[in-house]
């Protein structure tokens, strides 16, 4: 009988251990500011024309980044044009997070965040629904999805709008997905974002950005954005441009800082130690 009963207590401690949610899951919830020593140039000051070292760019991407005018952001239809979810964690911003749970259950329905710059909400669903079909629209943060390995929560993001790999005309297109990796310690969040574009990107471009916990943050939570006429007298149907081959700024930035123009014009191979052998085997400017 003793035996029993003591095979009866385990059974419900184990029952009991079972209902509780994996102790492994991280809480993410909180304001969150961003640090910038990970790419630093490209991140506040902006990325220079030309420069497209080290990124998995196909020869379409470098093509339509060679005619990119930086006026044309000054056009009213891109003055508020949001920076996609892939990209959006690039820059100066506050980040809020927080969860949302059944009433009743408890059980974890979604993560949100707000976004400050552009002021753009964002819902990571983790209740197991299924991305919508191809033909769904397409939004500026995409459809995500989560779900926790261990002490990391992994998003899954489809459906995003056209963006930017790059602020200096390198694009991203709208068939683009991006995995995510949350990953906290302490005060310090991690995130680590892998882009897969089959029509920019010839390999997955992987970043990372990191956030500190700020509990008292003081800053703007508001991003408002109007459109104005910045350039006044320029015909309706102005684009900015540069025709192919009439780019004076593309070895601008190589030049300034001595990068061999190969390597400035970006590629997959630009991206890993061996490159460097290929550089000092040839005369390649």
């Amino acid at each position: 009988m003793f035996f029993r009963r003591r095979l009866y207590n385990l059974a419900l401690a184990l029952a009991a251990f079972q209902a509780i949610p994996a102790f492994a899951q991280i809480d993410l919830a909180g304001v969150w500011r961003p640090q910038f020593h990970e790419d630093q140039a490209e991140r506040i000051p902006g990325p220079e024309l030309g420069d497209y070292a080290g990124l998995p760019i196909t020869d379409e991407a470098r093509h339509w980044a060679d005619s990119w005018d930086a006026s044309r952001v000054t056009l009213q239809e891109h003055q508020c044009q949001v920076h996609v979810a892939p990209y959006i964690f690039r820059g100066p911003l506050a980040l809020r997070i927080w969860e949302e749970r059944d009433p009743e259950s408890q059980k974890l329905i979604a993560i949100h965040q707000y976004i400050q710059n552009y002021e753009q909400y964002r819902t990571i669903w983790m209740d197991g629904r299924p991305h919508p079909p191809d033909y769904a629209i397409h939004t500026w943060m995409g459809f995500s999805t989560g779900k926790f390995e261990g002490p990391m929560l992994t998003i899954y993001t489809t459906h995003i709008k056209q963006g930017w790999v790059r602020r200096n005309g390198l694009p991203e297109s709208d068939r683009a997905t991006l995995t995510e990796h949350f990953i906290r310690h302490r005060d310090v969040m991690t995130d680590v974002s892998i882009v897969t574009d089959p029509v920019y990107l010839t390999e997955p471009l992987i970043k990372t950005q990191d956030f500190i916990l700020d509990t008292a943050f003081a800053g703007n939570w508001l991003y408002p954005c109007d459109y104005v006429e910045e350039i006044t007298g320029r015909a309706a149907d102005a684009v900015p441009n540069h025709l192919p081959g009439e780019n004076p700024f593309i070895y601008e930035w190589a030049d300034r800082h001595g990068v061999p123009h190969i390597a400035a014009r970006g590629g997959a191979e630009t991206m890993y130690p061996e490159f460097r052998l290929k550089l000092k085997a040839g005369s390649e400017k």
